[in-house]
């Protein structure tokens, strides 16, 4: 079936078109990187931890962002979110956990100091209406299959209470109100995320996984609503910023 799929479909890399890849070892290596920042003034912060002073109740405790939103990362996230090329999925994501190891980043040691416990991921959810249109919610593909790689669990702890304008037709403080009070703690929340005897709020750290970083206002939300709902860390983790 697999063989029948490739003559018919056959892969692509995302970059530069070349075939038999989805994403070749030249353009992996043209992924542009830069300093990671502060996820509340975003001006460069080590590992990408919420500067002391931009630190909030309810705000984010860092950001992590694999690269810059240029080709070719861009056209891969494109193709995965557009394009439904969901193959690329495991490559994406295969390329984080490798550029992981190979550094070691903040957030990473702050797992491994912990041995994983008390961490889960989580991905930023879409309205119903979108996801059936769409057919998948890429951040839930990348946070599923990351979650499998690195050991911890994966929780589908929010959704999208309200239908919203795409983010990427919105500029500054219009993303910020399109978004405020679109997500809300799922009731279906399963443990060990959960404390039922406390009315069912979180007590966990969490990834919170979304595809790309813009300006951040989606991001903020949803940890809002997960601090609110008990979570202690919650760092966000893109393929792009």
């Amino acid at each position: 079936m697999n063989f029948l799929l490739d003559i018919l479909f056959p892969k692509k890399c995302a970059g530069c078109g070349k075939f038999d890849t989805y994403f070749c070892k030249d353009c992996i290596c043209s992924i542009l990187q830069t300093d990671l920042v502060c996820p509340r003034c975003e001006k460069p912060a080590v590992g990408g931890q919420t500067h002391p002073v931009c630190k909030r109740r309810f705000g984010l405790d860092g950001l992590w962002s694999l690269g810059i939103y240029q080709n070719p990362l861009r056209e891969a996230i494109k193709q995965l979110k557009y394009g439904r090329v969901k193959g690329l999925t495991e490559t994406l994501v295969d390329i984080l956990i490798e550029y992981w190891a190979k550094y070691q980043p903040f957030v990473l040691d702050q797992i491994k100091k912990d041995r994983g416990a008390g961490w889960a991921i989580v991905a930023v959810p879409l309205h119903w209406w979108r996801n059936n249109d769409r057919g998948f919610n890429q951040s839930a593909l990348i946070a599923q299959l990351l979650s499998k790689k690195l050991g911890l669990d994966y929780c589908e702890a929010l959704r999208r209470i309200r239908y919203t304008k795409p983010q990427a037709k919105l500029k500054g403080y219009d993303r910020h109100q399109n978004i405020r009070n679109a997500f809300s703690l799922d009731s279906r929340l399963l443990p060990p995320l959960a404390s039922f005897a406390f009315g069912g709020t979180l007590d966990s750290n969490i990834l919170l996984i979304d595809d790309v970083w813009t300006t951040g206002s989606t991001l903020r939300e949803c940890c809002y609503v997960l601090k609110r709902n008990g979570a202690k860390k919650v760092w966000a983790l893109t393929l792009a910023r």
